[in-house]
């Protein structure tokens, strides 16, 4: 925690300056309209955005402050004299503690409340606890849902799941399978991740198609949904969960902040599944941090040759992460209770219950060939399916198209095809 603090605040922390300097009667920021018709708790909130604007790059400031003074008001309580002792009297900080301060919280708060979005301070009895228990952890949270804080926040249990962008037919296929493990299990935590393309937006909608809470942490303000093509499915998450930030309103997605958010999902967690990365990025970053809060790592193993896998092996073989090896263990290992077991239908049955389009023994039969190949051979092409099954390459395409439509099977842009999330 000493790392984050200038030289005289942590004389602050350690209680050798801070009581003489605590004032009951004229505190600098005395006089600020925010003081007007407030309760205790809006203060606080108040209090608590202000020093999230003032921090907000060196958010382990606030932590160390709130955990010296027991209050984000108690800050903006110290006289002059005393923040100059603790700042210095030439320290930016110690300017931008002043009542101009708290109005432009003040007056954000309620543009806020305005629009349907919310903040919840770092004193609140609602914010996260895994959270608040890291140094670096925001003075409060930006968030977006139609769900009260204490549903969303207080006492949850939380898993991120993340991943690469670059997303394989192998990672859709264990991110889906993951996520459906947690929704099956007896304790179901909520699933975070970051609304990123690939791992991250993939578990988010396993998530919401599974009836579980998901919170999406934004690089971005709170009234900006980053990229713009996932915005129905923040809609989504809005609705069942919570899209979550700790940048003001208004912030755009430039790339530090995509980094600098990672350690919140991480933080609210405590699991963390990284699915597939390379030896760098977001997700392997978001591990990294999770495993220096003392959390568990997991990682799904991959070929030894194949990129997306690196980072994931590499932190199993190090020892940062242990290895997913079925969703069944992990759930098991996660401590989630017994996994609910589905019955498993045969493809026929599968395609014939499902598949509307799927009229005719031929049709049937051809269809169910066409599912079993793609369940033994992930991302295979359409040419090799049409070999492997022994149809023609139109055949395939319109029995694959059919599939496709029924949720069954999924092809990308390189027409490699994969079990779909129907």
């Amino acid at each position: 925690m000493w790392a984050f603090l200038p030289w005289k605040v942590r004389f602050f922390y350690a209680g050798t300056i801070l009581p003489s300097y605590i004032c009951t009667c004229t505190p600098a920021c005395g006089g600020s309209k925010w003081t007007e018709n407030m309760s205790g708790d809006e203060k606080e909130k108040v209090c608590c955005c202000a020093m999230n604007a003032i921090f907000g790059y060196e958010p382990g400031i606030s932590h160390a402050v709130v955990a010296a003074l027991g209050s984000a008001s108690a800050l903006f309580s110290l006289d002059a004299d005393g923040l100059d002792t603790v700042f210095g009297p030439y320290s930016g900080y110690r300017r931008k503690i002043s009542p101009g301060a708290l109005d432009d919280a003040a007056d954000e708060l309620a543009r806020l409340s305005a629009d349907g979005y919310g903040f919840i301070g770092c004193t609140d009895r609602n914010y996260p606890h895994l959270l608040n228990e890291c140094p670096d952890a925001p003075a409060g949270l930006y968030f977006r849902s139609a769900l009260p804080p204490e549903q969303v926040f207080a006492g949850k249990d939380m898993i991120s799941v993340v991943g690469t962008r670059d997303m394989t037919p192998y990672g859709r296929e264990w991110t889906e399978k993951i996520v459906s493990a947690i929704a099956s299990a007896e304790s179901r935590p909520a699933v975070v991740s970051g609304l990123a393309y690939g791992i991250d937006v993939t578990a988010h909608c396993r998530a919401l198609d599974s009836g579980l809470l998901t919170l999406a942490v934004m690089a971005t303000g709170i009234d900006i949904v980053y990229p713009r093509r996932h915005r129905e499915v923040a809609d989504r998450i809005s609705s069942l969960g919570a899209l979550v930030t700790d940048f003001p309103p208004g912030t755009s997605p430039v790339k530090a902040n995509f980094l600098r958010r990672n350690r919140i999902i991480a933080g609210l967690s405590r699991s963390t599944v990284l699915v597939e990365s390379r030896t760098r990025g977001g997700g392997m970053m978001t591990a990294s941090l999770a495993f220096s809060y003392g959390r568990d790592v997991y990682a799904l193993p991959g070929r030894a040759d194949d990129d997306m896998s690196l980072g994931c092996n590499w932190l199993v073989r190090t020892g940062k992460a242990e290895p997913i090896f079925s969703p069944e263990d992990f759930v098991a290992r996660a401590g989630l209770g017994r996994m609910k077991k589905a019955a498993v239908q045969p493809d026929v049955s599968l395609v014939g219950g499902r598949c509307s389009s799927a009229s005719g023994d031929t049709a049937l039969r051809a269809m169910s060939s066409i599912l079993s190949v793609v369940r033994r051979n992930r991302g295979i092409t359409l040419d090799d399916l049409a070999s492997a099954s022994g149809l023609s390459w139109s055949e395939t395409r319109e029995y694959v198209a059919r599939l496709e439509c029924d949720g069954l099977l999924s092809v990308d842009i390189l027409q490699r095809c994969s079990i779909g999330n129907g």
